[in-house]
């Protein structure tokens, strides 16, 4: 049996690292498989790029211009597909193919005509939209008729809005296919019902983390950032953005006290966007620094305004730490009464009350939250995705 995943990454970033997983998993159960991928660079024998960083830029830009998101990218749709009848593939796991390098029509064709079983695990809702991965925070269901003058075009098209012309391709492309879709969160599996792609058999299987890895940590970071008699109010971010909370953190940081530092992990943070007092670290090492901050914390809160299943969820607990999040796509399909809280979104006042809850009266014990991580071991995870690769 032969597998090959297609994605944007290899090896980085959340959904590069879940196909390496599920390639090194798949090895172990006697499976030929490998990761196709069009961005960046990746040290890893069943790695393969198939285009130049020419050709990615290039598509890139086409469509930035002309706004055709997912059909741009022909040359390098056409290595895709040369590499594909080399390997000859049982099955294709397909994942994000939003990066520019894969036309759609081209691949899908490919697909039709090999008549190709598929799985298609959506990270986010961009297979049933025009344009966007999510809409929550600009309060559109378009996507449920046809999308069309779309809020968001600025973010994927410089002059021209195709989201009503490219809704209908996809239409029309994803129909009569031998695919499953998986997703990671009910939230999404319910989204995925009432959009054109209802028809389909959509399974949930939920991240899962290295428990190995993310596991109470003790560790000096509170003695190296003078933070002994604080409580830590932490947020764990790729992108710092508005889109996952970063003035809710600076409203926290003026409104939780002398008593309370605020620290944000990862990605850059424009100037002037936090008050003075917030602990800012661009990144760390690796994971098990990244388990050590966890681990620092009283508390991991995510005031994400769109989401699926956010994955710094799930590391937070398993390192004993309780978490808050806003009520927000499938955020809250990890917490329940015995590891945090859910607030509705957007409602910083109730937040900040649960904040100061979870902080002082200290409700949550370490043991329970590392007692619900363990249901989202990485290995149990990705073994249901080796099942429904063997027919299950």
């Amino acid at each position: 049996m032969v597998v090959a995943q297609i994605n944007a990454v290899c090896g980085s970033g959340s959904t590069g690292k879940i196909c390496v997983s599920l390639s090194d998993l798949s090895a172990e159960y006697g499976i030929d498989n490998y990761i196709l991928y069009n961005n960046g660079s990746a040290a890893y024998s069943r790695g393969c790029r198939y285009n130049t960083e020419w050709q990615l830029k290039k598509a890139a830009l086409a469509s930035r211009l002309w706004g055709n998101w997912g059909f741009e990218g022909a040359s390098a749709t056409k290595q895709l597909i040369q590499k594909l009848e080399e390997l000859q593939p049982d099955l294709l796991h397909l994942h994000n193919l939003h990066s520019h390098a894969c036309r759609l029509d081209m691949l899908f064709g490919w697909i039709k005509a090999h008549n190709i079983k598929v799985l298609w695990t959506f990270h986010d809702c961009w297979a049933f939209t025009g344009y966007c991965m999510y809409y929550d925070a600009a309060g559109c269901d378009r996507w449920k008729t046809a999308c069309g003058n779309c809020p968001q075009k600025k973010q994927y098209s410089w002059f021209f809005d195709k989201s009503h012309s490219l809704y209908t391709h996809k239409k029309k492309l994803f129909k009569k296919l031998d695919l499953t879709i998986i997703t990671p969160s009910q939230w999404l599996a319910n989204q995925v019902k009432m959009s054109f792609l209802r028809d389909y058999p959509v399974k949930v299987i939920h991240n899962g983390i290295d428990l190995a890895v993310f596991c109470p940590s003790p560790s000096d970071f509170r003695r190296r950032y003078a933070l002994e008699n604080k409580k830590i109010v932490l947020g764990v971010a790729m992108i710092w953005e508005q889109r996952k909370g970063l003035d809710v953190f600076a409203a926290l940081a003026n409104r939780l006290g002398d008593d309370y530092r605020v620290v944000l992990v990862g990605g850059d943070i424009p100037e002037g966007a936090l008050p003075d007092g917030v602990l800012h670290i661009p990144r760390t090492k690796n994971q098990r620094e990244l388990a050590e901050v966890y681990t620092a914390a009283d508390v991991f809160a995510n005031p994400t305004r769109e989401d699926n299943f956010p994955t710094a969820n799930l590391e937070a607990l398993a390192c004993g730490t309780p978490v808050i999040s806003f009520d927000t796509g499938g955020s809250p399909e990890c917490i329940d009464a015995t590891c945090g809280a859910v607030v509705p979104q957007n409602d910083i006042d109730t937040l900040e009350r649960e904040i100061h809850r979870v902080c002082e009266k200290k409700p949550f014990s370490s043991d329970a939250c590392v007692a619900k991580a363990k249901q989202f071991d990485a290995q149990d995870r990705f073994a249901e995705y080796i099942r429904l690769y063997q027919g299950g």
